[in-house]
């Protein structure tokens, strides 16, 4: 990637100038011992196995699981505080009850019922066609993408789930389920596949809505030809955790 720079004024010959000729020389012997850094870094080395790049990844790893007892930490605090809040507010039991049906719609209080899990899985690295015809596979071909993941959760969510968590967090409104690379980030903690959604609600519709999706069936597709995994399992009871982190909306605009 390059990066554009303003193009330098015109070197004044009157002495004065000279210290801003010496910074440009400066500038420019610089940008020289980066280049060739760079270029003694790059040849005959395997980026992707280099050693700076796995201590990136290691870094990338302790940090998820440092978010992760953070967010633990965060829940029972909250937890405590909310308590406490609800002893001290003077409210009726019917504003508790309708308060605490409101948390439940939210995503913040656990969530058990009927409902079912679907597994995404990365096919074989060394995976070949298992229709005759079907090209041989592309590298993005035989892992999980962002797409897919999405596809799940709005199938989901249009079958009529009453809540979804994606490994082990539960999604809110304002969860974003992105991938970077092979990786899936949400809400500060990283993961790898096998990816399990679950969700809660009628398993009918839930299951009919999956096989509805127009991108599921593609992504299915994929499943025939190269052997990417696709399962769904059958729940008569799951649980949910209730939403631990951050509830603050940062930019919000009112609709109607």
């Amino acid at each position: 990637m390059s990066n554009s720079a303003d193009s330098p004024t015109p070197a004044s010959r009157r002495p004065r100038f000279r210290p801003v000729r010496l910074l440009t020389g400066a500038v420019f012997a610089l940008a020289g011992v980066i280049f060739w850094t760079s270029f003694n870094t790059a040849q005959g080395t395997n980026i992707r196995s280099d050693e700076s790049m796995l201590r990136l990844s290691d870094l990338i790893q302790e940090r998820s699981r440092k978010n992760g007892t953070l967010d633990d930490s965060t829940g029972k605090i909250r937890s405590e505080v909310d308590a406490l809040a609800r002893r001290d507010n003077g409210s009726t039991r019917a504003e508790r009850r309708k308060l605490a049906e409101l948390e439940k719609t939210a995503g913040t209080r656990k969530l058990s019922g009927a409902g079912l899990t679907v597994t995404l899985t990365d096919a074989p690295p060394n995976a070949t066609p298992q229709i005759p015809g079907v090209p041989d596979p592309q590298p993005n071909d035989l892992v999980i993408h962002q797409q897919d993941l999405q596809a799940v959760v709005n199938a989901l969510w249009q079958g009529g789930a009453k809540g979804i968590k994606v490994m082990d967090q539960r999604l809110i409104s304002t969860s974003a389920v992105r991938c970077v690379g092979n990786t899936l980030i949400l809400q500060g903690q990283v993961y790898s596949p096998p990816y399990k959604v679950t969700a809660v609600g009628d398993r009918g519709k839930l299951s009919a809505a999956l096989t509805a999706s127009p991108a599921i069936q593609n992504y299915r597709s994929y499943v025939d030809a190269y052997g990417l995994g696709w399962k769904v399992d059958q729940h008569d009871t799951v649980t949910l955790p209730g939403y631990s982190g951050t509830v603050d909306l940062h930019q919000a605009q009112p609709i109607g």
